[in-house]
């Protein structure tokens, strides 16, 4: 199942020049692996004020990706750092990252369209 609604990316983005849809995506696809790792070290250090900053980040930038699952995942992860509970926290960061890969694997799918 796919986590990007694409036939929604396309609509949102149509009317944008594509050198602008392709630098949002490359530019998310160049900061993923450390926008993620700085998510875990924000876990792996009990750092919830952090947690809550990076995750609410994340969560708006995936929103511009139309991919629900991702951002729901991201809103979780930012109300544990907000309520600063550590239980199933990683857990969930594990499912977030791994949905999180899927979407970058469509996203790069997605780009071809404003090649």
């Amino acid at each position: 199942m796919a986590i990007i609604s694409k036939d929604q990316f396309i609509e949102n983005f149509q009317y944008f020049d594509k050198e602008v849809v392709l630098e949002i995506i490359n530019i998310f696809i160049d900061e993923y692996p450390d926008r993620l790792q700085t998510i875990q070290n924000n876990i792996n250090n009990g750092d919830f004020d952090q947690l809550r900053f990076n995750a609410h980040s994340i969560k708006g930038v995936v929103a511009n990706f139309i991919a629900p699952e991702v951002q729901a995942m991201a809103r979780e992860l930012e109300m544990k750092g907000t309520n600063k509970d550590a239980s199933g926290v990683q857990e969930l960061y594990d499912n977030f990252k791994n949905k999180a890969d899927q979407m970058l694997e469509e996203l790069n799918e997605l780009k071809k369209n404003f090649e």
